[in-house]
């Protein structure tokens, strides 16, 4: 054996062995959690497809705690979707609906708790972040295309409400996502640093810039992050629409869950702050895959989809909007959530 094949051989043995270290190291860090197994979703169970609880793991080590939909007698590799959102939402509410549905049509789903939220891991709780939210969506493609009954040439996304905007911020960066949906879009960098229809001055996200790291500090005091509370409880008379609309979802039995944030105590005050100065739709213009953008006629939120297909360039990029359609109407109303348009457009991108 010359030097030369010698080393390469020990070179080989020693990466296969780190290899395996790693693989090691990364199973005995999925954190084991304590899953809910019998059904408490906010919609009823479907008996067309199998249902499992599932974990895989983020690169920043946060255990994702998922439902797994599978079409009941499918043959074959499947092609499969990763769902989130909404923004403060859990996989028992719209999410875990629209997998369930898509399932319905022939897709392997994944639902999935972000990082910090719901049944997955991650402290302190109740943390956002433009850059672990978008890997929470890669996190689960890794999971997807590693699963033995998923073809990993067809793996999509579909994000709902801010879930949408991080949806298209992940078919940005992971090439691995060949077909994006984000339904009824929030694009979370704009609005929290911009505020509503962008009428944040400069001068008042300076002052909640102050205020965010003010509480930082009171935090740090305390041991413990305040909580900004999630839809206002009691609704107040005047409230706009919008508002009204969320508290008929997120605090009524239609939609109202216990471990979602909004429902209740809602997300860390200070998780504002990582967003006010990383807009997370800065390459949306470099996607390649295809994606659809889905808005209601009459959200409030529409002019997000607006902005970012105006953006996005290809022909495989299309917005959709639903006529007469509210922002919460695409969280769970079947009848007028365009399912077919949905299901057609993976089809033709998932092939």
């Amino acid at each position: 054996m010359t030097i030369k094949t010698f080393l390469a051989a020990g070179l080989f043995a020693l990466t296969t062995t780190a290899v395996a270290q790693t693989n090691q190291t990364t199973e005995a860090k999925m954190e084991q959690l304590n899953l809910v197994q019998e059904w408490d979703k906010t919609f009823p169970q479907s008996d067309k497809v199998s249902h499992t609880k599932v974990t895989f793991r983020t690169r920043y080590g946060t255990t994702l705690a998922a439902d797994m939909y599978i079409p009941k007698n499918a043959e074959g590799k499947l092609p499969a979707i990763a769902v989130s959102g909404p923004f403060g939402a859990v996989k028992e509410q719209a999410s875990g609906l629209y997998a369930q549905t898509l399932a319905e049509r022939g897709f392997l789903t994944v639902a999935f708790d972000p990082s910090f939220t719901g049944e997955s891991s991650g402290e302190p709780r109740y943390l956002a972040s433009p850059d672990i939210s978008t890997e929470d969506f890669s996190a689960a493609v890794d999971f997807l295309a590693t699963n033995d009954l998923v073809d990993p040439e067809r793996i999509g996304i579909l994000g709902i409400c801010g879930w949408g905007g991080f949806a298209v911020n992940a078919a940005a960066i992971d090439t691995r996502i060949k077909a994006t949906v984000a339904s009824t879009m929030y694009d979370i960098s704009r609005c929290q640093s911009q505020g509503y229809f962008d009428q944040m001055t400069a001068d008042q996200r300076y002052e909640l810039r102050q205020q965010l790291n003010a509480q930082r500090t009171e935090d740090f005091k305390n041991g413990t992050y305040a909580l900004a509370g999630g839809v206002i409880d009691p609704l107040p008379a005047d409230a706009p629409q919008f508002v009204k609309d969320y508290y008929a979802y997120y605090k009524m039995p239609r939609g109202y869950h216990a471990r979602s944030l909004n429902s209740n105590t809602g997300w860390a005050k200070t998780s504002s702050l990582s967003f006010l100065n990383a807009p997370i739709l800065a390459y949306a213009n470099e996607i390649r895959s295809a994606v659809l953008l889905v808005h209601g006629e009459k959200a409030h939120s529409r002019y997000f989809s607006e902005t970012v297909i105006k953006n996005l360039t290809g022909e495989n990029k299309e917005l959709y909007i639903v006529p007469g359609a509210s922002h919460t109407d695409l969280y769970d109303q079947t009848n007028i959530i365009p399912f077919d348009k949905i299901v057609t457009f993976y089809q033709t991108y998932l092939k």
